[in-house]
């Protein structure tokens, strides 16, 4: 692999005696695998809220940790381009890059399109999920919870990430899209290689593709009532590649992260004596608890990016036209000069950016979604597993080795026995 581009020499930032040079953080190392509130405290301690990172294969890259630096980044794309062939280290990239499937040279992609082209897709992908019926979203949420709630709820014990959160976003996703319900486990695994940015990204994302391809080829035959069919009959002429495409990344957003907001959301209401209310017949809590998780756990950490236009400051740092800026959405989300560390957060705060922020942001309707698939998916675990509890001690629960998404690599329960419903 060649050597990243070093750090231009000396550190292009105002001197006074004494100072040294920052040294970059791994963005792939053991650091961002802790526990999230120290690890930020940590890094504004010794970095301030803009911090030099570096990627997979030390690649470096800008990563924006305050709340006000990452809403002028995300509130500016002329400054700030979601266009990625602007990067400066494109000459540094090998072909087996494990991030490439996350930032593509040129993403052919919604997420990588920029001016009217971008709000044109964006509008059509915005109006693609809305024609999604509520009311048949929840019962088919309901169906498939219950579907699986049912494999296990006869033995007293499951692990609710493995058998129930991993498996759910994606088999609804699957069903709004038009694909046929026997490739879901595939996908699931698909997408979390993906997502993870490991050795085994790159199969992952030609798998993908070429289900994609196929669910969006047997649509352009049978058109049906599904989010491909009405992305294939837009009127502003996209194209089939670029369709294929769109639908990979929704599916892709939609499927782990809330599938990570359900195992984070069950976890706290779990641990958290505030909510233990809720697990005892009540929902009242359900909302506050999946709205603090977006505030302190949210399931999308960190995410990849924006690109500098020109050579420009950020928080005291002096960013190279071409330079990469991660987005730190847990990081903005605890900034101390916006909330106080432990303060009490309730449903009605929804200032965080764990969808983003500005022109890019996550749309409105894929926002509604996940909530759908998230709450229902939490409320049939809550009705149908009396008693349940914790089966390990909570400090044993472990995250999965990721800077970018934020899980559980599990969550063990126990519960009395009941027996299966064969769904509603």
């Amino acid at each position: 692999m060649p050597a990243a581009e070093p750090w231009p020499e000396p550190w292009p930032e105002p001197s006074w005696p004494g100072r040294v040079a920052p040294i970059p953080v791994s963005l792939a190392g053991p650091l961002f695998r802790s526990e999230s509130a120290p690890l930020y405290r940590q890094l504004r301690r010794e970095h301030g809220e803009v911090v030099p990172v570096l990627l997979d294969g030390g690649i470096p890259a800008w990563l924006v940790l305050g709340y006000r630096e990452l809403h002028q980044v995300t509130s500016d794309p002329v400054l700030f381009s979601r266009d990625s062939a602007l990067w400066n280290q494109w000459p540094n990239i090998p072909a087996d890059w494990p991030l490439l499937p996350v930032i593509g040279r040129k993403h052919p992609s919604v997420v990588g399109t920029v001016g009217e082209r971008y709000r044109e897709r964006a509008a059509m992908v915005g109006a693609a999920l809305e024609a999604v019926d509520p009311l048949e979203l929840r019962g088919r949420v309901e169906r498939f919870a219950d579907e699986l709630i049912d494999a296990v709820c006869g033995a007293g014990e499951a692990d609710l990430v493995t058998q129930y959160a991993a498996l759910l976003p994606v088999r609804v996703l699957a069903f709004l899209f038009g694909f046929p319900e026997e490739q879901g486990p595939g996908l699931v695994t698909a997408l979390n290689d993906i997502l993870d940015g490991q050795d085994r990204a790159m199969a992952a994302e030609a798998y993908v593709s070429t289900a994609m391809g196929r669910v969006v080829a047997e649509r352009r035959r049978h058109p049906a009532d599904d989010v491909v069919s009405r992305l294939l009959s837009n009127p502003h002429g996209f194209t089939v590649e670029e369709v294929t495409h769109d639908v990979t990344v929704m599916l892709a957003a939609g499927h782990q992260p809330t599938a990570d907001w359900i195992g984070n959301s069950l976890r706290l209401m779990l641990t958290d004596d505030r909510f233990a209310a809720s697990l005892f017949g009540g929902r009242s809590s359900v909302a506050e608890a999946m709205n603090e998780v977006l505030w302190e756990d949210a399931p999308i950490q960190n995410a990849a990016g924006r690109w500098t236009t020109r050579d420009t400051r950020l928080g005291g740092h002096a960013l190279h036209a071409g330079d990469l800026i991660v987005l730190g959405l847990q990081g903005a989300n605890s900034d101390p000069r916006v909330r106080t560390d432990g303060s009490a957060l309730t449903g009605g705060n929804n200032a965080h950016f764990s969808f983003g922020h500005g022109e890019h942001r996550c749309p409105f309707p894929a926002q509604e979604i996940a909530e759908v698939i998230a709450r229902t998916g939490i409320e049939v675990v809550l009705d149908r597993l009396p008693d349940i509890d914790l089966a390990v001690p909570a400090e044993s629960l472990t995250r999965r080795p990721s800077p970018w998404l934020r899980g559980l690599v599990e969550l063990p329960v126990r519960f009395s026995p009941t027996p299966a419903v064969g769904g509603r």
